[in-house]
């Protein structure tokens, strides 16, 4: 854990770049929207066919998108995948009689848009794709087999194809038993397919034994590929973010991301930072450094360092990667673009022409530029890599949202009761998805507090943040602030605690409680009903935040619109004024600090990209008060 002294230091260094900066991820994204409209990828074998490599394009461009909030990146994973969604929910060339776990990989952009638009079509393609994995054949052990043709067999490709999709579904559709079948599938690969000695896996693993590229004794192929690594250490990574904390083998599943991340370090190139394709055979005749894999372990270990699943030390050994993925891979185009060179367009083992999965195999593939794969685990490490500057400076802290004075319930297309509204897992309009990721830039760890607030639920907390607590007609079973919920915060933050107070109007917060709790530290919220705004007419909302404020360090422009208004008194302090109206304000009480708005602003419907126009700049916003949060924290 890092001191508040060093803290503030460091971020005064070294602030989070401004998001318009031009770096050469966003040029790579920008170039993927000019060359491959609507996802159509021309240096695949069928362009405009539903396959993994288009889909792992699409993972980079929704990464990208999440770190940077430009809509368009939103939107070309949206049009890619609706060339092949239809209205009811079927999937134009899904090739479900072959059973193979390509075919599952896309379905991961199909639930992401599901989460942001709520859209039925789009659970009902990721339902259709669910029950298609969940008739896949399986090994004796009940390992996935990696396509039909391929009997008995699980490849390390299939745990990207497969579990991280199935691991979302499960969270977003409450299916806890696909966490149990993620963490066997994931878990299988590593008992039976890494080698001791090397600490490598295998890129196949025969469990019948009957392949004449197995050996007699394991049934593994013979060597490490790189980018079957690669595969598994993301798809690891990907996982651990969905599943539980509590769940009963997610300690083993870090297990097996720290031993993949030692083997990484290991035979990671120390001239180059990169990794070869035959991974523990560098400097070979015919050996050589690979893009896609080199893209990979460089986006796994830099954001298992940020999400807190790998030791820090591996930001450096990303860094290395990133650095020489830059000096060697990335070129400029004729259009004036970016190209991806050196990535293997395919391997595998068997099949016809028959593939040994000999070390001459592998360092005889075909390797070209602008692979799609290769471009998006790209996009995947930038991403990650934009971030790395100050991923240090919040490990160890976590950021709670209130779930229990706003604990609204929809029902989601399963028709499942969920919880909605200002959470951290929320990627519709309704939900803090993006500004819970301005806290993960920080490496801050993300909760949600289901009950009142005592001193043993705020243990080990930072910041605390309450949003537009409920109203009757918003919850019929509103929890309102309470006398003794109010002690145990205002005891949290006088001993050091980060309280972040959001109110809204009056036809969606309650005041008369929440401001028991707000009197406490001078900031009373008075229901007056500001920033009225008539359809598209988005100036009406417009607030202009000037650089060098007590909070925010840059200037933006945001947006807020049916807002309440704050009187200040007892010490409390006016951060930001429209006319005489107040909009934020902060205390300093105690060791602790409580910063006030009038709106919960940061939601996604304003900050995520796809609705106002460009020069909003709402997330940049939500990650400089991000920042300034940290700087309270003791």
């Amino acid at each position: 854990m890092v001191g508040k002294a060093c803290v503030t230091m460091l971020l005064l260094m070294g602030s989070a770049p401004a998001l318009a900066q031009r770096d050469p991820t966003r040029a790579m994204a920008d170039t993927v929207k000019r060359m491959w409209p609507a996802g159509v990828v021309s240096t695949e074998n069928k362009p405009g066919a539903w396959s993994y490599e288009e889909g792992v394009l699409l993972d980079g461009m929704t990464a990208e998108w999440w770190v940077t909030a430009d809509g368009s990146d939103f939107a070309y994973v949206r049009a890619a995948v609706d060339k092949y969604v239809g209205a009811d929910g079927t999937i134009k060339s899904l090739g479900a009689q072959a059973h193979s776990l390509d075919e599952i990989e896309m379905g991961r952009s199909v639930l992401m848009l599901y989460r942001v638009t709520r859209a039925p079509k789009y659970y009902k393609a990721a339902k259709l794709i669910r029950d298609q994995l969940m008739a896949q054949p399986r090994t004796a052990s009940g390992g996935f087999w990696h396509k039909e043709i391929y009997p008995n067999q699980m490849w390390v490709d299939g745990a990207y194809m497969a579990e991280p999709f199935l691991a979302e579904y499960a969270a977003t559709f409450q299916e806890p038993a696909g966490f149990d079948e993620v963490a066997k599938q994931l878990l299988l690969m590593d008992s039976h397919m890494r080698d001791l000695k090397t600490g490598l896996l295998r890129h196949g693993w025969d469990e019948s034994r009957q392949m004449a590229w197995a050996d007699k004794g394991t049934g593994l192929s013979p060597e490490a590929w790189a980018r079957a690594n690669g595969w598994y250490a993301m798809a690891l990574v990907d996982v651990l973010d969905w599943m539980p904390a509590n769940h009963p083998r997610r300690g083993e599943v870090l297990e097996a991301l720290s031993k993949t991340a030692a083997s990484a370090l290991a035979y990671q190139d120390r001239s180059s930072g990169l990794w070869w394709q035959v991974m523990d055979r560098g400097g070979q005749a015919g050996n050589f450094p690979e893009a896609s894999a080199s893209c990979m372990f460089t986006y796994a270990l830099a954001k298992g360092v940020r999400m807190g699943y790998l030791a820090s030390s591996y930001l450096n050994t990303a860094q290395r990667g990133w650095d020489g993925i830059q000096r060697t891979f990335v070129k400029g185009n004729d259009a004036g673009g970016v190209r991806l060179t050196g990535t293997v367009k395919s391997a595998g083992l068997g099949g016809k022409p028959y593939r040994a999965g000999t070390y001459a195999y592998y360092v005889g593939e075909r390797v070209i530029d602008n692979d799609a794969k290769g471009v998006g685990a790209f996009l995947m490490a930038g991403s990650e890599m934009g971030q790395s500057k100050t991923v240090m400076l919040g490990q160890g802290r976590t950021a709670v949202v209130d779930a229990w004075f706003n604990s609204q319930k929809r029902v989601n297309a399963a028709g499942q009761t969920e919880l909605f509204h200002y959470k951290w897992d929320d990627d519709s309009d309704n939900g803090f998805a993006f500004f819970g990721r301005a806290f993960q830039r920080y490496g801050i760890q993300l909760g949600e507090a289901k009950t009142a607030p005592t001193a043993a639920v705020l243990k080990g907390v930072d910041v605390y943040v309450i949003a537009s607590p409920d109203i009757p007609s918003k919850n019929p079973h509103p929890h309102f602030m309470d006398k003794e919920s109010g002690d145990a915060i205002q005891a949290w933050v006088e001993a050091g605690g980060v309280l972040v107070l959001m109110a809204n109007d009056a036809a969606n917060t309650e005041f008369e409680h929440f401001n028991t709790l707000g009197d406490r530290f001078g900031i009373h919220f008075t229901p007056a009903d500001r920033k009225k705004v008539e359809g598209n007419h988005y100036e009406q909302g417009e607030v202009k935040i000037p650089a060098d404020t007590s909070v925010f360090t840059k200037a933006h422009t945001t947006f807020m619109k049916d807002v309440c208004t704050i009187a200040v008194s007892r010490g409390a302090t006016k951060v930001l004024t429209d006319g005489d109206d107040v909009l934020m304000a902060t205390a300093a009480v105690g060791k602790g600090t409580v910063y006030a708005v009038v709106d919960p602003w940061v939601y996604n419907e304003y900050t995520d990209g796809r609705k106002l126009p460009p020069r909003y700049d709402t997330y940049a916003a939500a990650i400089d008060l991000s920042e300034w949060l940290l700087r309270q924290m003791h």
